[in-house]
């Protein structure tokens, strides 16, 4: 199961790109023997419930619909974006996002359609906390892979905290705030879950794909995302 902490919705099409697989030995993993076994136990879970439930979602819901559902919660993670283009100085991005956000809510109804990209030309410039804190400087820490959630690095999860505080759509709280939706930890969950299904269920066979292509699919998985993470930062 390959979701990562980051915020790129699609990760996928990077993992089957090449890269350069001697920088597996820059990587500091001290937890290799845990996160292989949580890399299997992902895609145990990935395999026999995940893929299963996004092919009959996918059979269920058409993939317009299922499209406009992925944009709505792109629009809604705006100020995440908005926030870290500006920490980072790209001051033209999050013009350009909050632009996106304006042209979207309007003419885009709320945000299930996209015309800010279709018509304008106005691309998601995908920024989060990690990336944020690799542009300060901060070293990426160790590799972990977590559960359900795939591999990730301790400045990714210390950015991880910093989405999850600025989401709409997450609250690990027990009370009502008011720039959120769910109400708790709970309903988080829900929407979580239901935003992983319905994006698995538009990148059907991409996973399988990675894994026909590495001969390990740990050090695979560790190797491409680390890669994809630092050149996220650099852009």
């Amino acid at each position: 199961m390959v979701q990562t902490t980051s915020s790129s919705d699609d990760i996928f099409d990077e993992f089957e790109d090449e890269f350069d697989t001697s920088s597996s030995a820059q990587i500091f993993d001290p937890l290799e023997g845990y996160n292989r076994l949580m890399t299997q136990f992902n895609d145990k879970v990935y395999t026999f419930a995940l893929e299963p439930i996004a092919q009959g979602y996918a059979k269920t819901l058409p993939e317009g619909l299922r499209v406009s559902i992925r944009n709505f919660g792109d629009h809604l993670k705006t100020p995440i974006r908005i926030t870290n283009n500006l920490l980072q100085f790209k001051f033209k991005n999050s013009l350009q996002e909050t632009g996106r956000f304006a042209v979207n809510t309007i003419f885009g109804l709320g945000g299930f359609f996209d015309p800010a990209s279709t018509d304008l030309g106005w691309h998601k410039h995908d920024e989060d906390f990690g990336q944020t804190l690799g542009f300060y400087g901060f070293k990426e820490g160790f590799h972990v892979v977590l559960p359900f959630l795939g591999p990730s690095n301790l400045r990714d999860i210390i950015g991880l905290g910093g989405d999850t505080f600025m989401s709409p759509l997450t609250n690990l709280g027990h009370q009502h705030v008011a720039y959120k939706i769910p109400n708790n930890t709970l309903e988080s969950v829900g929407i979580k879950t239901m935003e992983v299904v319905n994006d698995t269920s538009l990148k059907l066979g991409q996973y399988e794909s990675i894994k026909r292509d590495a001969l390990d699919l740990y050090p695979f998985l560790r190797d491409a995302y680390t890669q994809y993470r630092n050149q996220q930062i650099k852009e």
